[in-house]
């Protein structure tokens, strides 16, 4: 047998295995294969700063994530895996001090996340995530907010999806 077809039916085989023990998938996340469905809460805010669009712009790209990276199916409530939680801290402090004045402001995000895993629930946690972004002081929050947010959602939900499913 020629080298060619013996590779490709390896793969073949290693990619029918891979799929039969349910627990694996190519974006890293580690799946009981019981599972079916995920569920995604609203993450209401409650840090004394509040945006009022993060609590949407983070329940949404938490969901969007489960869809996009699982093979799970998104319900409303009661899912095999299931996310909630809240924001708990949204605030902007001083860094880079250059004489008496700040030349950098930085920008963190914080949300306490409860997930249980309805299959296993060894797999449970309860924890806060927290990243920040840095931003120049002569810049107002305003003008720079959409888009900081953005990347610290981003990297909150990459967080969330690692801890919950890839088991780092």
């Amino acid at each position: 047998m020629k080298t060619k077809a013996k590779i490709a039916i390896l793969l073949v085989a290693l990619t029918f295995f891979c799929q039969s023990c349910g627990i694996y998938s190519f974006s890293g996340a580690s799946i009981p294969a019981e599972a079916k469905t995920v569920s995604v809460d609203y993450f209401p805010n409650h840090a004394q700063l509040v945006n009022p669009l993060l609590s949407n712009n983070l329940t949404n790209a938490l969901r969007d994530a489960m869809t996009n990276q699982t093979t799970l199916d998104l319900v409303e409530s009661g899912g095999d895996l299931s996310f909630e939680g809240e924001i708990t801290d949204y605030k902007t402090t001083p860094v880079a001090i250059t004489g008496q004045t700040a030349a950098m402001n930085r920008l963190t995000i914080t949300v306490k996340v409860r997930f249980s895993n309805h299959i296993d629930d060894s797999k449970d946690f309860e924890q806060s995530f927290s990243r920040y972004e840095d931003y120049p002081s002569n810049q107002d929050l305003n003008s720079v907010q959409e888009s900081l947010t953005a990347t610290i959602v981003e990297q909150l939900v990459e967080d969330i999806f690692n801890k919950a499913l890839v088991n780092w």
